[in-house]
């Protein structure tokens, strides 16, 4: 232990200071001699509920106590609670009053008890909260010179940061108190020289006791519901931003007073949307309908700096306004959020202030958009802030105390009609743990990610192949409080996914794609947006729900979700962690919605002898079965895309409160990029398999269609597999730079297990851009038996392949029905090296045939019925 940190603890030993309420020294870690006790309250009988016991505790064990009365508001303690009244007069002047209660301070000497009336009057008498906080400056260190207990009180949302500033750096102890739903919550922003574990969450008052708040849900409606839940926007320097906010916000408080026109409001709330919301006219038309006045000036109260809050914050707040307004119901079942917005203009000030700006300008055109690019990211990561962002940025941090947040992407394109943006740029989870400098220092590495992400070779080439280089593109920034609860040291969400409206993998004549689709896992979202290599999701098709997508040979617990992402608050660290852990740990959830009894777990435990193991899989059957989730998200989806008049791609997160209850967070929703139909196509049933380049019965996504084949691209499976790691990646290498020349019209690529995996064991390590002029991608399930395809609903790579209209598809070379006639590809050139010249040692690995050289056998056709999962591609006579 610290010295000072020991010699404090036997003062509180040798002195036996105590708030008087056993639990709440337990949580504070005691009283220490010469500590200042600031509640922060929204009414004075919150104050009062703990300046009483403290007050009664230090009498009954004959500490000396007094009572200072200056305020005119009622008498914090009462005549007769033991303890001497001095009463001060604060209009005498400002030098009088500190004169007044200094000298009472000297002559108690050390060691007193002291509780003070309401701080806020002060302020009220001395038409100053610059004086406010000048008082306490000066009175505060007195007070702990002479080893007091001093009880202070500040209503909230009252004073500027002139009082409160300088309140919180002087004194010891700031404690908030609030009151939701009949229930006092008492949550720790600053306690000095001390540390317990969960200090520093939002704590209820029940039955004596302190109960921590470690549910998402709960913890923001309490914050939300306190007056104060909003950022100081510094409205003592009125610029045309903040001066265009207090116009609306004074029209809107007249409007009943004095009758306001309507059309007047009508205007502000236009330029309100338009200065906050969007430019893009289709957007601005469903958010007036959608959005109020008063939740627009809610948006700015909640904005660090001026400009847009970018595409995913719209989208995530026009989803929850559509759903509250078509049915009130939906306030009940949405999780309350409380997010923050970090402005587009925050973005673009820090590009300039950190040299960047002249790189990001030569962005604009094809010729030069990478230049410069490594430069940028490296100033990015290494640039600064102007002190007043930083000091909003720990404002934030200060209003979520050690709740896990994400910082998420949210540029003014992004999520967009037209354009998804899946993916290109960063979100970064901050566990939130330690002191609130530590804090601020991850905070700002992961807001320089995120910008520096704008920078990435990725996203700019995704900007040039959607022909948008030219188009205003700055970096908004969502802060969200993680949806989830505490479990043994991990944070996560019982349930989280991603949800399409129209459903582009029918994989059953029983399936209606226009119910829409969910793909579904426990714990963190990342593990159903993020493709991962060694693990499977619940994929449900809304209206057949029990329906599954795996071949029924398969069994449904080797099928299930094996690993769980969370955040670990102990290491404040995102990890990933063996669904089994879990179980282990039992967490205070309905497991048994979740997790259902695998036969194949039950004999493997069995036949080992082993009584530790737990057999249950994720299935989510009883989940499906016994609960309005499946309902509700038809619902939800169905709502959605009716107002966007569009189809929607939303992310959420969902949490139990009890065996039925449950709250629903919808983290993002975006206008789901559709194209062609899913209509049944016959495919034709008479080619011989010599004329057959390949055969499947699936998966497969994409839309029906039947096409020529230009070239094909084939990374001979087995060569491939004899391959050591360093070559494969060469492969992938390779496969970009093809692309990269490839001007065919319609290539399709094939290739031994999983396109676009991280591990080269388990397929081909390519980025999407560097297969993105490729119109047909099949995946040949070659390289491990027990890998079995993924078919990636919901992840970024999906959406770029459904955004760009692109076909996957999967190939079981041993399942019957189906074929790969590797030997058509063999008896044809290989055109490699006319296209790539030094690639001649790669030749027996990657093959490139254009359809040009099969010529004399027919026309390569490629015939694809989505909507009963048949692919053929075939060599048809007479072209």
């Amino acid at each position: 232990m610290h010295r000072g940190m020991r010699m404090a603890e036997d003062l509180r030993r040798e002195r036996g200071y105590s708030t008087g309420l056993a639990e709440l020294d337990a949580l504070l870690g005691g009283l220490i001699p010469g500590d200042n006790i600031v509640w922060q309250v929204d009414q004075l009988a919150d104050y009062e509920a703990f300046a009483r016991p403290f007050a009664a505790g230090a009498v009954a064990v004959g500490h000396r106590t007094l009572y200072l009365r200056f305020a005119d508001h009622a008498p914090v303690l009462a005549d007769d609670a033991g303890v001497e009244r001095v009463e001060l007069d604060p209009q005498a002047g400002f030098e009088m009053f500190l004169g007044a209660i200094h000298a009472t301070i000297g002559r108690a000497g050390r060691g007193v008890c002291y509780v003070f009336d309401s701080l806020s009057d002060l302020a009220v008498d001395w038409f100053s909260d610059q004086m406010l906080g000048n008082f306490f400056r000066l009175t505060c260190p007195y007070l702990y010179d002479m080893g007091t207990i001093a009880y202070f009180a500040l209503l909230r949302d009252y004073h500027s940061l002139h009082a409160t500033a300088p309140i919180r750096e002087t004194t010891q102890l700031f404690l908030d108190a609030y009151r939701h739903k009949g229930e006092l919550y008492v949550r720790p922003r600053k306690v000095q020289q001390r540390h317990t574990p969960g200090m520093h969450l939002l704590h209820a008052w029940r039955g004596g006791r302190f109960v921590s708040v470690t549910d998402s849900h709960q913890a923001a409606e309490i914050m939300t519901a306190s007056p104060r839940s909003t950022l100081d926007t510094a409205m003592d320097r009125l610029d045309v931003w903040n001066r265009a906010f207090l116009q609306a916000e004074e029209a809107l408080r007249d409007q009943d007073r004095l009758g306001a026109a309507d059309h007047d409001l009508d205007e502000l709330h236009g330029r309100l949307l338009r200065m906050v919301i969007s430019r893009d006219e289709r957007m601005l038309r469903l958010a007036r309908r959608h959005l109020s006045l008063e939740e627009v000036l809610q948006i700015g109260r909640r904005t660090v700096g001026t400009g847009l809050i970018g595409g995913k914050s719209v989208g995530m707040l026009l989803a929850r306004a559509i759903l509250q307004r078509a049915d009130p119901r939906w306030r009940d079942r949405l999780e309350v959020h409380d997010s923050f917005y970090i402005a587009s203009d925050v973005f673009y000030s820090f590009l300039v202030r950190n040299g960047c700006w002249w790189i990001r300008q030569n962005q604009r055109n094809p010729a030069t958009f990478l230049q410069g690019v490594h430069i940028a990211r490296r100033r990015i990561l290494e640039g600064t802030f102007p002190e007043e962002v930083e000091r909003q940025f720990a404002e934030i941090l200060d209003y979520f105390g050690p709740s896990p947040i994400i910082v998420r992407s949210s540029s003014l394109l992004e999520d967009n009609f037209g354009n998804a943006f899946a993916g290109k740029y960063e979100s970064v989870f901050c566990p939130n743990q330690g002191t609130l400098e530590q804090r601020l220092e991850n905070f700002l590495a992961a807001v320089r990610t995120i910008y520096a992400s704008t920078m990435r070779e990725e996203a700019l080439n995704y900007r040039a192949r959607h022909g948008i280089l030219g188009r205003d593109e700055q970096m908004a920034l969502l802060v969200q409080r993680v949806s989830g609860s505490l479990h043994d040291g991990y944070f996560y969400p019982q349930l989280a996914g991603v949800a399409y409206s129209f459903n582009p993998y029918a994989w059953s004549d029983q399936i209606d794609p226009r119910a829409g689709l969910v793909r579904l896992v426990f714990g963190l979202g990342t593990r159903a947006v993020d493709r991962t290599d060694d693990d499977y999701t619940r994929i449900i098709a809304l209206n057949s729900p029990e329906r599954r997508p795996e071949r029924s040979e398969e069994g449904v617990g080797r099928l299930a979700q094996q690993k769980v992402d969370a955040l670990d608050l102990t290491s404040n660290a995102l990890v990933t962690t063996d669904f089994s852990r879990i179980l282990a740990q039992r967490p205070a959830i309905p497991m048994h919605l979740f997790a259902s009894y695998d036969p194949d777990r039950g004999r493997y435990y069995r036949e080992r002898g082993r009584s530790d193991g737990d057999p249950r899989a994720l299935t989510f059957d009883r989940l499906i079965a016994e609960t309005s989730f499946i309902d509700d998200m038809r619902e939800m989806l169905k709502t959605l895309q009716e107002a966007y008049a569009y189809p929607v791609d939303v992310e959420f997160t969902a949490n139990f409160l009890d065996e039925r209850e449950y709250k629903i967070n919808i983290v993002q929703c975006r206008p789901l990029q559709v194209k062609g139909g899913m209509v049944a196509m016959a495919l034709p049933d008479d080619v011989a398999p010599e004329q057959t380049l390949l055969r499947t019965r699936g998966p497969v996504i994409g839309h029906s269609r039947v096409t020529p084949v230009d070239r094909v691209i084939l990374v001979v499976p087995a060569a491939y597999g004899n391959l050591p790691a360093a070559e494969r990646y060469a492969v992938a290498r390779l496969i970009g730079r093809l692309n990269a020349v490839n001007d065919k019209e319609t290539t399709l690529l094939i290739g031994p297990g999983r396109w676009g995996t991280t591990t080269p064991a388990l397929g081909i390590t390519v980025s999407f851009a560097e297969i993105d002029r490729a119109r047909v991608v099949c995946e040949i399930v070659a390289m491990r038996e027990d890998l079995v395809p993924d078919v990636s609903l919901g992840t970024h790579f999906f959406s770029e392949l459904v955004e760009m209209e692109m076909l996957w598809l999967a190939l079981f070379p041993t399942q019957s029905g189906n074929l790969f006639n590797q030997a058509l590809l063999e008896a044809a050139p290989n055109r490699l090296t006319d296209l790539v010249p030094d690639a001649a040692h790669l030749a027996h690995v990657v093959r490139v045939v254009d359809a040009e050289d099969l010529a004399g056998r027919g026309q390569l056709r490629l015939h694809a019925d989505t909507l009963n999962q048949r692919v053929l591609c075939y060599l048809a006579r007479g072209g």
